[in-house]
């Protein structure tokens, strides 16, 4: 059971740490720092790549087109974004929304992890290939999207990034399959496939794939 008060004060910590943070070399080209969004007790935990342009000009996570679409996404399974917490592996535009580096995902995983244990969500829903190398290695995204996994003690399941879906439109349908078993795998979260633990500090990133998918 989650110590809300604790939570909260760790998130707002956590908040105020990555808005003045120089861990990596993102901070010289930010605007505005996106450390997430939610409440402390939320159920499911999505977690996306790293902030756009319109998240660095706001300072709040999936504002773009894409966040647009995930709210209709929440919408259709009777859900609200204030419902849930939204951050990011990274926290801090990449410049030109290039790909994460290894240094930058790596700086960042500490406030992840942080982020993940206050919160203690039932279901963390990862958004791209990125999010989805910090609980697992070695797969495809499109093998294993809509799949759900134990992994570490916790119910992970990998989907495709509403902005890939966005740019390529054959994704939609599945997609919002994906998001349709959600309220099913909240009451079923421990019948998830078990997969070993693996290191969640430094996910082995695939540079030669296209972001977000």
């Amino acid at each position: 059971m989650v110590n809300l008060s604790a939570a909260e004060e760790t998130l707002q910590h956590v908040a105020q740490e990555v808005s003045n943070c120089q861990r990596c070399q993102l901070h010289y080209s930010r605007k505005n720092a996106v450390p997430g969004e939610g409440p402390a007790n939320a159920c499911i935990m999505f977690i996306g790549e790293g902030p756009g342009f319109h998240e660095n000009e706001q300072g709040r996570p999936f504002v773009g087109a894409a966040g647009r679409y995930l709210d209709e996404l929440l919408e259709k399974i009777g859900m609200q974004r204030s419902e849930v917490f939204i951050g990011n592996v990274i926290k801090c535009r990449p410049p030109s929304n290039r790909d994460p580096l290894p240094e930058e995902l790596a700086a960042c995983g500490d406030y992840l992890e942080r982020q993940i244990q206050a919160i203690n969500p039932q279901v963390i829903v990862t958004l791209g290939r990125f999010s989805m190398a910090r609980f697992l290695q070695n797969v495809k995204i499109s093998e294993v999207h809509g799949q759900s996994f134990q992994v570490r003690g916790r119910l992970v399941l990998p989907m495709f990034h509403p902005a890939a879906a966005l740019h390529q439109p054959s994704l939609k349908p599945q997609l919002e399959r994906d998001f349709a078993s959600l309220p099913d795998l909240i009451t079923l979260k421990d019948k998830a496939t078990p997969v070993e633990s693996q290191n969640d500090t430094q996910p082995k990133a695939e540079p030669k794939q296209l972001s977000l998918f």
